[in-house]
């Protein structure tokens, strides 16, 4: 089962340790760790189901290609790191 990673800037506002989902899609995975923790779903994801803009999701090293449908295909040894890109200066 692929296992999700959530960075400290995300975990501050919302506990979610490190676990392993099931899914073979980004958005099934994603939708299976929002069962278990609902309150991620609103940072991670807008009104229409997306990726927030400055929300970047990898699997392993790569960047997710499809940001709205999430469709992106896992393996069961995948990793999922969500993470919130940091502005200012």
């Amino acid at each position: 089962m692929p296992t999700v990673f959530v960075t400290p800037n995300l975990t501050r506002h919302v506990p979610c340790p490190t676990t392993t989902v099931k899914g073979a899609t980004v958005r099934a995975a994603l939708d299976d760790l929002f069962v278990r923790v609902p309150r991620l779903r609103g940072y991670v994801l807008d009104d229409q189901g997306a990726l927030r803009q400055h929300v970047n999701v990898f699997v392993n090293d790569e960047s997710v290609r499809d940001r709205t449908g999430l469709g992106d295909t896992l393996g069961p040894t995948d990793e999922i790191f969500i993470f919130q890109a940091l502005s200012g200066g």
